[in-house]
């Protein structure tokens, strides 16, 4: 499901509450349900990207739900999908959702849409032990500009609202480099879509798109354009990447037990092994480099 058509589901959503109400029942207070259901929504999930990176966007969430199962005597759900809107309409979710690991500002916007209570418990770093992530500002290779100030005047194809990476934090970038505004702003749903735009648009064109940092090695990796043909003229501060939420259907006991098993990820290589990440789960950051619980 594109972001367009997303952001229009989960409109229509928004403004059904009964229909929220009945797909996501209020749990009685102090109970939860028998088992629980974790939706991944994380781009980096082996079933949410491609193979084309050896050893990167393959994460195997399944095993997480083995290993969560297992340490609360549980039966845990893993479903997949790129949005938890398209997640209810596929009818993944006829139970309702207890946690959700993905993007951190996607989760946030659907949930708020959704009229879904989350909580943030953990963020996941990646193999280089940052749990944040950047959006990083590029021109074709050819083009003159070599810093953020030089891009006064060109078309600049921003990421949708809810990646805050691609959207936000590329606005105050630009807004800290006497970059004007434009009063329209145009955005591309994915990162492909924007690099594709500014290549297929010529030389005589002067435009900049912002991808997520994450993408950037998949761009390449999948084809979608050839090594060399972007150039990076400015990176953002960093936003919250991958975070794990509980959803207001589990109890406060078992979100903080929930809690304690993702901080304690460390101490399991296989499994830090096989999502990809170098410290597992760390406590919740807004930039820099992530710490394991102390």
């Amino acid at each position: 499901m594109t972001s367009i058509n997303r952001r229009v589901a989960l409109t229509v959503l928004a403004s059904s509450p009964l229909v929220i109400s009945r797909f996501l029942p209020a749990a009685e207070p102090g109970t939860s349900a028998p088992d629980l259901t974790l939706l991944v929504m994380d781009p980096l999930a082996k079933e949410l990207s491609c193979p084309c990176v050896k050893g990167y966007a393959q994460r195997e969430y399944d095993e997480l739900g083995k290993h969560l199962a297992a340490k609360l005597n549980r039966s845990v759900k893993v479903v997949y999908s790129e949005t938890m809107v398209g997640a209810i309409k596929s009818g993944k979710l006829p139970e309702g959702v207890d946690l959700i690991i993905g993007k951190r500002s996607v989760v946030e916007s659907d949930a708020r849409l959704s009229q879904v209570e989350i909580t943030p418990l953990a963020s996941l770093s990646g193999k280089d032990g940052i749990a944040t992530q950047l959006g990083l500002v590029v021109v074709p290779a050819k083009d003159p500009a070599k810093s953020i100030a030089d891009l006064k005047g060109y078309q600049i194809y921003f990421g949708p609202e809810d990646c805050d990476e691609k959207h936000k934090a590329a606005l105050d970038l630009l807004k800290q480099n006497g970059v004007a505004l434009p009063s329209k702003l145009e955005t591309c749903a994915a990162c492909s879509e924007g690099a594709t735009k500014i290549l297929e648009l010529g030389p005589d064109v002067r435009a900049a798109t912002v991808i997520s940092s994450y993408a950037a090695p998949l761009l390449e990796g999948c084809g979608t354009i050839q090594k060399g043909d972007l150039r990076v003229v400015g990176k953002t501060a960093p936003v919250p990447f991958i975070t794990a939420f509980a959803t207001d259907r589990v109890n406060k006991q078992d979100t903080a037990a929930i809690q304690t098993i993702l901080l304690d990820l460390i101490e399991s290589p296989k499994l830090c092994g096989a999502l990809e990440t170098r410290l597992g789960f760390v406590e919740l950051a807004s930039a820099g480099e992530a710490t394991k619980k102390k």
